[in-house]
């Protein structure tokens, strides 16, 4: 059911992505100015595009909220948090006890263990 919802709130989506594009700009952000649908009012006139508009919105926001309680019934029910005081899961096979090696096996070699005392140093620029 979950898949079927996406696949609809996908092509809902690409729709509504082409039919914004299709639109005509009115030259104005957010309804403001543009043509003269009226002298005393601001509002033009529905179109056909703009009918369809609202309603792939009116659907994308509907598929948004389905898919949004589709995965909160599918969640742990703890929250990440919560589970970091959690113990570790099983070894995998082939891991001797599942613990850390010691730091010393982390650490580079110490200078004295390569055989020479001086450190080494970058190249020059020449």
């Amino acid at each position: 059911m979950e898949n079927v919802v996406l696949v609809i709130h996908l092509l809902l989506a690409m729709a509504l992505i082409g039919v914004v594009l299709l639109q005509r700009s009115e030259g104005g952000g957010l309804g403001i100015g543009g043509g003269g649908g009226g002298v005393v009012s601001g509002r033009s006139a529905a179109t056909a595009l703009g009918k369809i508009t609202w309603f792939l919105a009116a659907g994308f926001i509907a598929t948004s909220i389905t898919l949004t309680i589709f995965a909160a019934q599918n969640s742990a029910g703890q929250s990440v948090i919560d589970r970091l005081g959690a113990p570790a899961p099983a070894a995998e096979s082939g891991a001797t006890d599942g613990a850390l090696p010691p730091a010393s096996d982390l650490l580079p070699p110490s200078s004295g263990s390569s055989g020479s005392a001086t450190p080494l140093t970058p190249p020059r620029a020449e």
